[in-house]
């Protein structure tokens, strides 16, 4: 099966039901999407599929196959990609770190729908991105900072 992955196809010997989470991770060596809950609950996993933010725990490689995938490797491509991660660098977000791939990766595709998003339209975006750290505050100022609010 052939994905296109970060601008890139790649052949991938995969049963249809892989999740695409594993795909990435073991097949790609694209480490930085995160397993979480494997529920599709928490996040971690959060990557775009024809720039529409997906979990990758619970979607079958299959539904994949002829989309365009981006991972957190590939998000500063893009220009909003790069003012998320710096807003995040100068929020000073990350505590542990784990979640936030997820939690970029959802940001990123909510700038891209609303650049100037409500707190109301952070809050629905970011729903299922969990942060055992509490660092909810600083991922809404990152997202303000971003936006340029």
């Amino acid at each position: 099966m052939k994905l296109q992955v970060n601008g890139t196809t790649h052949e991938v010997d995969a049963p249809a039901d892989m999740p695409l989470l594993w795909a990435l991770r073991d097949l790609l060596n694209l480490t930085g999407t995160k397993f979480g809950c494997g529920m599709a609950q928490c996040g971690a996993c959060t990557i775009h599929v024809d720039g529409a933010p997906v979990r990758s725990c619970v979607t079958p490689v299959s539904a994949a196959e002829g989309k365009a995938i981006t991972t957190i490797e590939a998000i500063a491509a893009s220009e909003v990609g790069q003012r998320i991660q710096a807003a995040w660098v100068a929020e000073d977000v990350p505590q542990c770190g784990y979640c936030q791939s997820g939690q970029i990766m959802s940001a990123v595709a909510l700038l891209k729908e609303h650049p100037q998003p409500t707190d109301a339209d952070i809050d629905t975006a970011m729903d299922g991105n969990l942060c055992r750290c509490g660092t909810y505050n600083r991922i809404r100022r990152a997202i303000h900072r971003a936006a340029g609010n």
